[in-house]
């Protein structure tokens, strides 16, 4: 151990920084899906966020929509849902907004959002690609799920790379 106090203080963040790394990374499994409905700890909004996402997840599978995944993070960003319909491959995004101001929970998904919906997507679609549709380069939808005042909406093609 040092004798500087200023030193000490920065080897002990970086060990606690580590560890959260750690943590996370083991909490996320590197990329591994967590079951539609479960709902990790997290901040309030976060928590309201996983509920809006297994409300979607329950409306979705009401339609024929078939869940595969739930809450794919990557660097590129985060993937709130991945589905399945027929044989196209869906990208989920799912919003909540209770206020309708600034154009509510669709008009929330704007462009910087998208683009890095995108990249988490051509990030994962390999993946996906064996796991579900046997190696094959599956047809793509991004879609979105949004919850407000009105209720669940479903914007089908929402957005396109």
């Amino acid at each position: 151990m040092s004798a500087d106090p200023y030193e000490t203080a920065r080897q002990a963040q970086r060990r606690a920084v580590t560890r959260r790394r750690r943590r996370l990374r083991r909490a996320a499994g590197a990329g591994q899906t967590r079951p539609a409905g479960e709902a990790p700890g997290g901040s309030p909004t976060q928590r309201q966020g996983h509920a809006a996402e297994a409300r979607a997840a329950r409306h979705l599978e009401a339609c024929g929509i078939r869940i595969l995944a739930a809450n794919l993070n990557c660097r590129a960003g985060e993937i709130d849902l991945v589905a399945r319909e027929d044989a196209l491959l869906l990208f989920i995004e799912v919003r909540e907004r209770r206020n309708p101001a600034f154009g509510g929970a669709a008009a929330s998904v704007n462009r910087a959002k998208q683009a890095r919906i995108v990249r988490a997507a051509r990030h994962f679609l390999p993946r996906l690609a064996r796991l579900h549709f046997g190696g094959a380069a599956p047809a793509c939808r991004f879609d979105v799920v949004a919850f407000d005042a009105a209720g669940p909406r479903w914007i089908r093609d929402a957005f396109r790379p």
